[in-house]
């Protein structure tokens, strides 16, 4: 980790506008710590390799502008971290990467608090986009596709609650229940509810979701584990 400036030693000024890159992968930490410094608004990038490192270049260098986080770290999800982030640093604005493409990762990366999400494999034009966007107080996130879900190369389960998709813990359940493939009296059955109830929540979740049908929402949430509290 290496900071231009320390608010902590009084003869040096803090970086008036700086951005915070959180990637473990070393070279591309290199390239986008090195793109963000030539980005118009930023005097310069720091680079912090894990969860502890981003949240000790705060203390040490101050606050940031902006946090170029990588979804994944060798700890997990960062959505936990956003948080801590932005706890740290409320006026901070957050842009998420990855080279996961699982829709559910922008999702999560939206439920976590962050401002944007931007695959790696953009283009460099793209990427300065988004971080234009959100610096400027905008938000950037893809638009969800079908064939994007159905297509995911993504190894790794990414944990949503159904707060995440906008859903309520009784339709989180009765969408449980949807992926396994039961049907509506399966799920009323299930959950001790009327199949009226179950049919008017799975209506709910396929609107939520931007799904057709229920093919689409299985699709849609291929690589998902769904986390309910019991």
């Amino acid at each position: 980790m290496t900071c231009l400036s320390n608010p902590e030693i009084p003869h040096l000024t803090p970086p008036r506008r700086y951005a915070l890159v959180v990637d473990d992968h070393p070279f591309m930490a290199h390239g986008l710590t090195t793109f963000l410094g030539l980005q118009e608004g930023l005097d310069e990038a720091v680079h912090a390799g894990s969860a502890h490192e981003a949240l000790h270049t705060i203390v040490r260098c101050g606050r940031p502008v902006l946090a170029l986080v990588d979804f994944w770290l060798p700890e997990g999800a960062t959505d936990g971290l956003v948080r801590e982030l932005l706890a740290l640093a409320p006026q901070m604005r957050v842009l998420m990467t990855s080279g996961d493409d699982h829709p559910a990762v922008a999702l999560k990366a939206r439920a976590s608090g962050a401002h944007g999400f931007v695959h790696k494999q953009q283009p460099p034009e793209v990427v300065a986009q988004a971080v234009a966007a959100v610096l400027a107080g905008g938000t950037w996130f893809p638009a969800a596709s079908p064939s994007a879900a159905a297509s995911s190369t993504s190894a790794r389960e990414v944990a949503l609650h159904p707060a995440d998709l906008g859903l309520t813990l009784r339709q989180g359940q009765a969408l449980e229940l949807l992926l396994q493939g039961l049907a509506n009296k399966q799920i009323a059955a299930a959950l001790n509810l009327s199949e009226h109830t179950v049919k008017d929540h799975v209506a709910a979740i396929l609107e939520r979701l931007g799904a057709r049908n229920r093919v689409e929402a299985i699709a849609r949430l291929r690589g998902v584990r769904l986390e309910l509290p019991y």
